[in-house]
């Protein structure tokens, strides 16, 4: 029975049973006109559950202001891998289509290929906050057919934090600012040397953390080796693993080879990630973390890891290119967008609901809420967003030299290729140019031969 109150939220707890099925409770678009269905995830808010309380607000909002319109929350409780084949899953059918859902910049293109989405031009053509975007966030929802298919609502970029006190205790600069990797490694072997009990410098690697050790670490030094190194553009080729690629999996080998990073347990453990944020950066036991802009959400604001000192203790530095070789700095970005279904029953009440979302109000509130650095020029200006979250201006600053992954279909496939060649040189199993060559391999069979730089 549909409880008395319009706004839904249905407990849609996605679990991955033993048979490796996926199973959620609520249904799709069909059967009611006035009611929007917005699908979501809940696994990236550390059992804060802000996006549960955020969307509510807005849903009140949206009802309020579309009189005998509905909204039904979807919220998925699963991994990201399997919150995104549940909304696969939901997607194939009008019947259980929802009318919104909540995208990936890592996958959307997959899920374009599949014809599981629906370009949105026709909206943002009549849209006037469209032009509030910057053009960088715009491309990230942006097929290879030229149309967008998503809507941003927030991104990321990443530098390097760094302990002030341990710094203080090796004799290191409190501004400290590398001009190279070299630098890096420098400072982190010095740390090694003259503070035992801490480990020096973590850079997520191999296949169990994912996209944290692919985009977070290795793309972090990639894109540091020059201009376009994992996809050529102009050629539409992948590039083979040549010496930029190569290069980058030898820092990885240095760190851990020379016992700078964690150990090799914890590195290659998944919840590596979950360890930096919560327990080894609060208690003082790591000195440098090449980590993410949202890593504040975890210590204030009722975060999973109340830590008041963070900001006397913690400090920023960019991440600097390979050698200092213009620009200089370089930055990864990913970000999520809301994206309207092909089999969606309702995409213009779906529209009407994004815009809810997208009112200035709502979108710096989010941006504050989720620990979002802004895609919208009024966003980046607003008062609030800028006191919000420790290194908030420091990291909005890295959008000028930031990247976003290759927007292809085949991505996902080729980041699983780049985490195998990095746990391979992490345990020594291989050389960079040995898993460089076996990523080459890979490469060639994912994209049907479509390489260059042989």
């Amino acid at each position: 029975m549909r409880p008395t109150a319009p706004l839904i939220l249905a407990s849609c707890l996605a679990t991955v049973l033993a048979a490796g099925t996926l199973t959620a409770c609520g249904g799709g678009s069909g059967g009611d006109p006035d009611t929007v269905k917005v699908a979501y995830n809940r696994s990236t808010d550390n059992g804060i559950r802000f996006k549960d309380e955020h969307f509510a607000a807005v849903a009140k909002e949206f009802e309020k202001s579309h009189p005998g319109k509905k909204v039904e929350l979807l919220p998925i409780q699963a991994p990201d891998n399997d919150y995104a084949t549940k909304a696969q899953q939901m997607m194939r059918s009008a019947k259980t289509a929802p009318d919104l859902v909540y995208e990936d910049t890592f996958r959307i293109n997959s899920d374009i290929k599949a014809g599981y989405l629906r370009p949105l031009d026709d909206y943002v053509a009549k849209w006037d906050t469209w032009d509030r975007f910057i053009d960088r966030a715009k491309a990230a929802a942006r097929a290879e057919d030229g149309r967008t298919y998503g809507i941003p609502d927030g991104t990321d970029t990443r530098g390097l934090w760094f302990n002030k006190k341990i710094f203080a205790r090796a004799g290191l600069p409190a501004d400290w600012a590398p001009k190279s990797w070299a630098e890096i490694l420098d400072a982190a072997r010095t740390v090694k040397e003259k503070v035992p009990g801490v480990t020096p410098l973590n850079v997520y690697t191999g296949k169990a953390p994912g996209e944290a050790s692919v985009m977070q670490g290795f793309e972090m030094l990639l894109y540091g080796t020059g201009a376009d190194p994992l996809y050529d553009p102009a050629a539409k080729k992948w590039k083979t693993g040549g010496q930029g690629f190569q290069d980058a999996l030898g820092f990885i080998r240095t760190v851990y080879g020379e016992k700078l990073g964690p150990d090799l347990s914890d590195a290659l453990d998944a919840n590596i990630t979950t360890r930096v944020a919560t327990e080894l950066l609060p208690a003082g036991k790591l000195a440098i973390a090449l980590d993410g802009s949202w890593m504040g959400q975890n210590w204030i604001n009722k975060g999973i890891k109340e830590w008041p000192a963070w900001s006397s203790e913690l400090a920023q530095a960019p991440m600097p290119t390979q050698h200092g070789q213009a620009p200089g700095t370089v930055s990864m970005s990913g970000g999520w967008t809301w994206a309207i279904p092909q089999k969606a029953n309702n995409p213009d009440l779906a529209w009407e609901f994004i815009k809810e979302l997208q009112t200035t109000e709502n979108a710096v509130t989010w941006d504050v809420t989720a620990a979002q650095i802004a895609v919208r020029d009024d966003v980046a200006a607003d008062p609030r967003y800028l006191k919000s979250m420790p290194g908030i201006q420091f990291f909005t600053k890295l959008v000028e030299f930031t990247h976003y992954r290759p927007a292809l279909p085949v991505y996902p496939q080729v980041s699983t290729a780049i985490g195998e060649a990095m746990e391979t040189v992490t345990t020594g199993n291989g050389t960079p140019a040995q898993a460089a060559k076996a990523y080459d391999e890979q490469l060639r069979t994912l994209t049907d031969g479509a390489v260059t730089g042989e």
